[in-house]
């Protein structure tokens, strides 16, 4: 699938950290999926995407090495020590030019290329805008479920809060529908670089959300609402959920 070419000066890395290791789905990043291993189906999907110059898996494995470079995909090792996606690409973004970086979970294989090219042309569109990210509105089962997060929104479209609990809560007539976050992070390069340098935050850790860091340390994050929705594959479960529906779009 080819990209369409980055005018002007603007660089933009669309970059899929991918790790062997996971507690509840192990190797989940070689998954295969209608044939082709789940961290392919993501590269192909995020190439579609227009504004970016580059696609590159980042991964400490050689086994997911050795499957990305054998589909033809561009891939970097970074070190062990990562402990995170994010920290995984500041690690590898030090090295880069670019004006700014996406983040794209390696377990979304069934990730929109339009979502990643909204969050491209705003990055390049808005650099007073560090950081960038998506969300759909929740569907009626999604509310109350805690691996959906949930996000509220100031009046200019910036994130107020982030949370695993159903936010905000109705208790008057305020006519707020709720918005589900999706986990697609595009950031201009320095505000990568300094939200990595931030030590993990108490909001953070008692969320597990890592986006917390930013909004308790001042960092604005502005959301984009978005129409398409995605599956992020943690269960053996969600693995044929996504198999049956790539199936049907056959």
């Amino acid at each position: 699938m080819g990209r369409a070419e980055v005018s002007g000066s603007i660089e933009i890395v669309g970059a899929i950290p991918a790790r062997y290791g996971s507690t509840r789905l192990p190797a989940k990043a070689l998954a295969p999926i209608l044939g082709r291993p789940m961290v392919q189906h993501v590269y192909e999907r995020v190439a579609a995407a227009r504004g970016l110059s580059r696609v590159v898996v980042l991964t400490d494995d050689e086994r997911i090495a050795s499957v990305v470079a054998a589909f033809g995909g561009e891939f970097e090792m970074t070190p062990e020590s990562c402990t995170s996606g994010t920290d995984r690409i500041a690690w590898a973004a030090r090295g880069w030019s670019a004006s700014g970086i996406i983040n794209i979970q390696g377990d979304e294989p069934m990730i929109d290329p339009g979502a990643v090219t909204q969050v491209a042309e705003h990055l390049a569109a808005h650099p007073e805008d560090p950081i960038v990210t998506l969300a759909v509105r929740a569907a009626a089962d999604e509310v109350d479920n805690p691996n959906a997060v949930k996000v509220v929104l100031d009046r200019t479209g910036r994130a107020l809060y982030f949370s695993r609990s159903r936010i905000p809560f109705p208790r008057g007539e305020g006519g707020w529908n709720p918005l589900k976050h999706l986990g697609i992070y595009g950031y201009q390069r320095a505000a990568l670089l300094e939200f990595a340098a931030l030590a993990p935050t108490a909001l953070e850790r008692t969320e597990s959300l890592e986006q917390l860091r930013a909004l308790e340390n001042g960092m604005p994050i502005r959301v984009l609402e978005t129409r398409e929705t995605s599956i992020g594959v943690d269960t053996a479960e969600d693995l044929a959920e996504v198999e049956r529906r790539l199936a049907a779009l056959r």
